[in-house]
């Protein structure tokens, strides 16, 4: 959920400068195969970053690949008590542009994924924290593990509330877009004339794949378990499950399968658009072997409905859970992971 109340009151309360409120903007996404000259306007944005950095700033941002600094995120506003990196409220407007410049080439261009996805959950937390303390774009840290380079490994390691991005590099490709925690309350909204729904993209394309499910279909799909939150969040990595469950996508129409490729699509888009059609066409070729299931309702409006999706690579899910702050409305988690190239695969979780 988006946090206890415990949570909320411990949270460092740093607003960004309205100033530096963000407003979407177009983008789409990937995972690896990307070429090395995408991974080199990443690099060159990085650099320009660090450039505007004193000494101090520069050692909060560039920091050791280690599997701690890589599993040091959350869906929690729990600020640098469960994260690394420099926050985004101690940096001046020329560095927060600098900064998310490097985000932005990173991820992906299609509208309401990738950096307009990022972007738009920074606005939800700004919304947020009108109405309750802790909360805002101001608490978001960025590092950098390992060197920004396009040779050796090194991983762009971003989030804050409900966003934790992820993308891992080795010898100037992507390796890995991998653990992306992204959730949103309220689920919609309006700020200054302007609309956001950041995870409407992803809602309907769950709710169009399980829509196109018959009766029997459903049933097979259908878990035993109830779900809260999702499985694979953070401080759960390498927990997959040992057995997939639910309905083989082997059994589903051509247009049944297709509907199964478009509802990961989304997830898929948080990198770079070279990234992700290579990602998407590996998950493409996985389909036979992999799996969807639910629990709860198909109508995915309710606390406990969820929806999964799990193949020899993609595990995708997404709940809805009842507000925290608007305690009169679900809002939605969702985590994307990969079997093998979860932080570019560097890590071996027992």
């Amino acid at each position: 959920m988006v946090g206890s109340p415990s949570a909320i009151a411990s949270a460092p309360s740093n607003p960004a400068n309205p100033s530096d409120q963000p407003t979407p903007t177009p983008t789409s996404t990937g995972s690896s195969g990307s070429s090395s000259s995408s991974v080199s306007d990443v690099v060159d944005a990085a650099d320009a970053f660090i450039d505007t950095l004193d000494d101090d700033q520069q050692s909060d941002v560039l920091l050791d690949f280690t599997q701690a600094n890589a599993t040091a995120w959350s869906n929690l506003p729990c600020g640098s008590t469960c994260r690394v990196g420099i926050e985004f409220s101690s940096l001046s407007d020329s560095q927060l542009t600098a900064a998310k410049a490097v985000i932005k080439a990173a991820t992906g261009t299609t509208s309401d994924t990738g950096d307009d996805q990022i972007t738009q959950i920074l606005a939800a937390d700004d919304y947020l924290g009108t109405t309750a303390t802790g909360y805002g774009s101001g608490n978001y840290y960025l590092a950098f593990l390992g060197t920004p380079s396009t040779s050796g490994t090194w991983q762009l390691h971003f989030g804050g509330h409900h966003l934790a991005l992820n993308v891992t590099y080795k010898d100037g490709e992507v390796e890995g877009s991998t653990p992306y925690f992204v959730g949103v309350e309220p689920t919609s909204f309006t700020e200054d004339g302007t609309s956001y729904a950041p995870l409407d993209g992803m809602h309907t394309a769950m709710l169009n794949m399980l829509d196109s499910l018959s009766t029997d279909e459903l049933s097979e799909a259908k878990l035993s378990e109830s779900f809260s939150d999702v499985l694979l969040g953070p401080d759960e990595d390498g927990d997959f499950p040992t057995t997939k469950e639910g309905l083989k996508v082997s059994e589903l129409t051509d247009d049944q399968q297709a509907l199964v490729l478009a509802a990961i699509k989304p997830w898929v888009d948080v990198a770079d658009d070279d990234t992700a059609a290579s990602v998407l066409s590996d998950y493409k070729s996985d389909l036979d072997s992999t799996y969807i299931s639910y629990s709860g309702t198909t109508a995915l409006d309710t606390q406990g409905d969820y929806v999964r999706i799990d193949g020899p690579g993609v595990w995708i899910e997404f709940v809805c859970q009842d507000g925290v702050v608007y305690t009169s409305q679900v809002h939605y988690h969702t985590v994307y992971r990969d079997h093998n190239t979860d932080y570019g695969g560097e890590f071996t979780f027992s």
